[in-house]
């Protein structure tokens, strides 16, 4: 899972990455600190996975991971190569989710590329830039796209008219995700690889001490579909550089029950509408990460493809149950162990081991 970091310059992007990731992303009082997109693999910490190793024995933990992208600050005219250009546009395009940083912070010590602080106006700003820069590559696939449909594929002429579509809702500043593609063309949203397609979590960079997002920021966020959390970006990268117990005492004290870190996974797990699942023996202990309402089958492939092909059956139980019988041969003895067949939907939580034919 790729998730890029955007916002307006110094809008708190690196600091929450630094946050995330300890990674130490340079970070400093003015614009474009970032050049390149910094990128990590952040590591999903789950507290049931623990749990579940310790009760196998497993030594070797693997949690599921999110790729984090810090990519620099974006400003009006960016689409027309403004500040950083198009380059950073094209870095966007290749994640598979948005995380968008919002300064709704007072530090007057923190310069504002606009001069001012203004959470629904900065948001327009990035969000105006995406779709400009949508509507340029929509009109050029148009015009490629037309010419298959003059010939008479069915799949062509479905998403020509889907086309014009779209760039008349880009035109009058609708997101991409506002138009769903046609049936007889279902991966013409991809081909086009729209910006405003993609799934967005809004990350209220918020003053030290508050935890709530901004109410116009919310509303913002709900009329999007989209998903919001408040962040002191300054704060978690602060305690970033602290050891665990130091950071969990001094989270205490401020009565912050999580990390950002935990928050954001959270919300982008929310919007992305993702499911985790386990697969847990006396070695290896590994969560996994499926799109709700997916079945057994889908998680095999998640596991393995060769897997996924040689799917017979899998045993499934839920991670609670598997605790409370004490481990396999319990949940055996109590008969929650469940046989499921390729049709089966997971939840999330599943602990499952798949058999399958060589």
């Amino acid at each position: 899972m790729k998730v890029g970091i955007v916002g307006m310059p110094n809008a708190g992007k690196s600091s929450l990455f630094n946050a995330l990731t300890k990674a130490g992303a340079e970070s400093a009082n003015y614009p474009f600190t970032t050049i390149d997109p910094n990128v990590a693999v952040v590591p999903v910490r789950d507290r049931r996975l623990d749990r579940l190793a310790a009760l196998t024995g497993a030594t070797d933990i693997r949690y599921d991971t999110i790729d984090f992208h810090d990519i620099a600050g974006l400003v009006a005219g960016a689409h027309k190569g403004e500040g950083l250009g198009n380059k950073f546009l094209a870095n966007i395009r290749e994640t598979d989710a948005i995380v968008h940083v919002v300064r709704a912070h007072h530090d007057e010590n923190v310069v504002h590329s606009e001069g001012r602080v203004d959470p629904l106006g900065d948001i327009e700003i990035i969000e105006t830039e995406l779709i400009m820069a949508d509507l340029e590559q929509a009109e050029r696939r148009h015009e490629r796209v037309v010419r298959a449909a003059r010939g008479g594929d069915k799949a062509a002429i479905a998403e020509e008219a889907w086309l014009r579509e779209l760039i008349a809702a880009l035109q009058e500043g609708r997101p991409a995700r506002s138009v769903p593609p046609p049936e007889e063309a279902p991966n013409a949203q991809r081909d086009l690889g729209s910006l405003t397609a993609k799934p967005v979590l809004f990350v209220a960079n918020v003053d030290e001490g508050e935890t709530e997002v901004p109410p116009e920021v919310a509303a913002h966020a709900a009329a999007q579909d989209a998903v919001a959390v408040a962040v002191s970006s300054r704060l978690e990268a602060e305690l970033s550089e602290l050891d665990d117990e130091e950071a969990a005492a001094m989270r205490e004290e401020l009565g912050l029950h999580e990390s950002g870190l935990e928050r954001v996974v959270a919300g982008a797990f929310s919007l992305l509408h993702l499911i985790t699942f386990f697969t847990v023996g006396e070695q290896i202990a590994q969560a996994w990460h499926l799109r709700d309402g997916l079945t057994v089958w889908h998680a095999a492939g998640e596991i393995h493809t060769d897997i996924q092909k040689g799917f017979v059956r899998a045993e499934v139980i839920g991670w609670e149950e598997l605790l409370e019988a004490g481990g396999y041969a319990g949940a055996r003895e109590r008969g929650i162990l469940r046989l499921e067949g390729r049709d089966y939907v997971m939840r999330d939580g599943d602990v499952i081991t798949v058999k399958h034919t060589a």
